[in-house]
């Protein structure tokens, strides 16, 4: 299923995904191997809005097995709700990009 979402998301089905795995982190690592794929792990509110806000997080990652239902809840709910905020953090995500580009 992760893998139909990506795909949906890298062909521009969709704008955004969330994912879900034990702890989040062998979904992240797939994830973030796929091009154009900005995949955050948040356990919090705050990691939540950040991603949003400074990194323009595509992909929402959480574990289920290591942050509660309600935490997820929240979580989903202000990622959702955040926009990016570009500015400097467009440079950030250019290098990005470029440091993808060239390394492959």
């Amino acid at each position: 299923y992760a893998a139909k979402a990506i795909k949906l998301l890298k062909d521009g089905g969709c704008d955004r995904i969330v994912l879900l795995c034990g702890t989040g982190i062998g979904i992240s690592i797939a994830a973030n191997r796929v091009k154009g794929i900005r995949g955050t792990l948040c356990h919090d509110a705050y990691t939540a809005r950040m991603c949003r806000e400074h990194n323009n997080s595509n992909c929402l990652i959480m574990g289920a097995r290591t942050t509660g239902p309600a935490v997820i809840e929240e979580i989903v709910t202000i990622w959702l709700e955040t926009e990016f905020s570009g500015g400097r953090h467009q440079g950030r995500l250019d290098k990005i990009e470029q440091m993808n580009d060239s390394l492959g």
